[in-house]
């Protein structure tokens, strides 16, 4: 199966720094923050009263008004971003097989807003009053579904759910999906529309979102001495992945290829990472391995970076075990520090940034990393963007439930 090689070939994205791939990226080599106070709902009596919002999303442009309606904002993220990446990719969606074409877009917590909203409605009007669209707006396979709806894409069609691992996850079963010939094209990716008041409450009482409440932008502080905390924001990601035949046949644009995944189980604790980080350890040298490549190749490493004190301490641990000697030598940004922490998107999102990499040549840099912590002691590229040549980079995702999620990607290479 290995033999069919996977590239990516569009990229779409919606997020709190900008509402497409272009715009978001310059934000991020520009430092610019998304995160701001909460404008959804009021934040009265809440810990945390920031978030990473979308905003000033035209959707009218791509759905009507009462399709709008009937689709959770997290299903209306994703549409944005696969039409987005379907367009950058230049496929021609008439001409493709779709019986040989999918979607895989995952939610960590699917429609959590329309549900949050209907249980308001039957406590305050009864039961006979709760939408008929809850529960496809709920569901968190709708994004997959609604997707290829649209484009009429038959093959396999499915969501992941892996916490704020989904996104990566998303993308590495996809790319398995190609290789063992189910399909020539996936759309493949994660999103979520989370900043609502139970979301908001719920993370909050478990302490892990940061309360620097009176310096937003300032919150997200990634691998610094100073974290409290991740930042909730919404977001989504899609990719169009392919076969490197079909994507040669219809000359592709070829930005990067998607060379190994490595997904592992922690079997730990469902919030706290292992002592020695062996889960995400397994999970990087199952990637690499996979993508032939050699710890020294990695020249870029997107982190999962949330901020919080158990995460990032364990990930820094993970790849000093994973990478030896090399990870005091690779430069590595968590870009949450900007777009705050998308949850079932993240990986998705920043698996965009990594392909970004490969072909500006410009590593984003981890904003707010002021302080340094002596557990967190490797190059997080701090409060700037760097020049730099990159041939292989590694984005790595892990959540609640030990879920472990690593992707490969390389510039298209020759040979193997």
């Amino acid at each position: 199966m290995e033999s069919r090689r996977v590239v990516i070939t569009g990229l779409g994205m919606v997020s709190s720094v900008g509402n497409n791939v272009a715009d978001s990226w310059r934000s991020l080599l520009d430092g610019r923050s998304g995160i701001d106070q909460i404008s959804k709902f009021d934040t009265a009596g809440y810990r945390s009263t920031i978030a990473g919002e979308v905003r000033n999303l035209d959707i009218a442009d791509l759905m009507s008004a009462k399709e709008t309606r009937r689709l959770d904002p997290f299903c209306q993220y994703a549409i944005a971003a696969a039409d987005e990446a379907i367009q950058s990719s230049g496929i021609d969606c008439e001409a493709i097989d779709r019986d040989r074409s999918g979607v895989l877009i995952g939610s960590g917590i699917g429609g959590i807003i329309t549900l949050e909203d209907q249980i308001g409605r039957s406590i305050q009007q009864g039961p006979s009053r709760v939408s008929p669209f809850l529960v496809p707006m709920m569901i968190g396979d709708m994004a997959a579904g609604i997707v290829a709806i649209r484009y009429n894409f038959r093959g396999p069609n499915f969501g992941v759910a892996s916490a704020c691992a989904t996104g990566c996850h998303a993308i590495g079963e996809a790319s398995w999906i190609l290789r063992r010939g189910d399909a020539d094209v996936m759309l493949a990716g994660g999103t979520e529309a989370c900043v609502s008041p139970i979301a908001c409450a719920g993370f909050s009482a478990m302490k892990a979102l940061s309360q620097r409440n009176n310096e937003p932008q300032a919150a997200s502080r990634p691998f610094d001495a100073d974290r409290d905390g991740f930042v909730l924001a919404d977001g989504a990601g899609v990719l169009v992945l392919e076969t490197l035949e079909h994507a040669l046949g219809r000359g592709a644009p070829i930005l990067a290829e998607l060379a190994g995944y490595g997904a592992t189980g922690d079997a730990h604790h469902i919030t706290s990472p292992p002592p020695d980080s062996s889960g995400a350890v397994a999970a990087i040298r199952i990637a690499l391995t996979h993508a032939n490549l050699a710890p020294s190749d990695i020249g870029y490493i997107n982190a999962h970076g949330t901020g919080t004190r158990l995460n990032d301490k364990s990930e820094t641990l993970a790849l000093k075990t994973a990478l030896g000697d090399h990870a005091y030598h690779v430069p590595i940004s968590s870009t949450k520090s900007l777009t705050g922490h998308t949850l079932g998107a993240a990986g998705a999102i920043e698996t965009i940034v990594c392909v970004k990499v490969l072909n500006e040549g410009v590593v984003p840099g981890t904003y707010n990393c002021d302080t340094p912590d002596p557990d967190c002691d490797l190059d997080y590229t701090p409060n700037e963007s760097r020049e730099c040549t990159v041939d292989a980079a590694l984005n790595l995702n892990f959540g609640f439930g030990g879920h472990n999620a690593v992707l490969a990607l390389t510039r298209l290479r020759e040979s193997l």
